[in-house]
């Protein structure tokens, strides 16, 4: 008699791995089972700073502030000094070659705070007033920037990753606007197209205590310094006449940030 031997069953490698697969969803509880678990990694929406949503809500601008300041040196932190001039209460000051900003509050004080101010070639000098605040504001770059830097954006929505920071204050018809930024250490530096940067903290602070219309004094930048506190007290150079309004934006127009 002829005996038949049973045929050997070959297991296929797919077969093994549908096997430990199925396994896998047996020992792993089906609540904590996940893409993860399994090698897949869901892919996340890549997001832009101006791509934001923008809201008072979602930003902590407490927190974000006090890290700002923390940043910044002594000399350029917001603080009470003795001041010398004769402008009346809620003038704005601004010396320009030491990166500080002055808001006169009388009787021989005024608060200072740090600014970073424009860069060489784009300083000025004159008096202006605040013709308008906004919160948030959104970024036009003017024609003139936008020329020298064609890379720049054209809009960019008012929020954390806005060059113009929390608040804007802007300075009569002009390009020119005291702002905060997104960049706390460009404070104390000559940076600027003509504009007068704050710390976020330091500009809402200011934004509070001024209103439309306030005065705003920008001296040249190699006028010396012209108060007290924290630096040595420099002769007060004779009075000279600044140029008022649109005169004095002449001497650069391709302003913003």
């Amino acid at each position: 008699m002829t005996m038949v031997s049973p045929a050997r069953r070959r297991v296929s490698p797919r077969a093994i791995t549908t096997f430990a697969f199925a396994a896998a969803l047996l020992v792993v509880p089906f609540g904590a089972a996940s893409a993860q678990t399994f090698g897949y990694v869901p892919m996340q929406p890549h997001t832009y700073p101006q791509d934001q949503t923008y809201s008072r809500g979602y930003v902590n601008d407490d927190a974000q502030a006090t890290d700002e300041d923390a940043r910044l040196p002594d000399r350029l932190r917001k603080q009470i000094v003795s001041f010398d001039r004769s402008e009346p209460a809620g003038t704005i000051v601004i010396d320009t070659g030491n990166t500080y900003l002055y808001y006169v509050l009388g009787n021989g004080r005024a608060i200072r705070y740090g600014v970073g101010v424009g860069r060489e070639g784009f300083t000025w000098a004159g008096v202006q007033s605040i013709s308008r605040k906004a919160e948030w504001p959104d970024w036009h770059p003017p024609a003139e920037m936008i020329a020298r830097q064609p890379y720049l954006p054209r809009f960019v929505a008012g929020g954390p990753g806005n060059p113009l920071g929390a608040r804007a204050m802007y300075l009569g018809s002009s390009e020119y606007r005291i702002h905060g930024t997104n960049d706390p250490t460009t404070i104390g530096k000559f940076v600027s197209s003509g504009c007068i940067r704050m710390t976020n903290e330091d500009v809402t602070d200011l934004f509070s205590r001024v209103n439309v219309g306030a005065k705003v004094v920008v001296l040249p930048k190699n006028a010396p310094l012209m108060a007290k506190g924290g630096d040595p007290v420099r002769k007060r150079p004779a009075a000279a006449t600044l140029p008022s309004g649109r005169q004095a934006l002449n001497i650069s127009t391709s302003a913003v940030n």
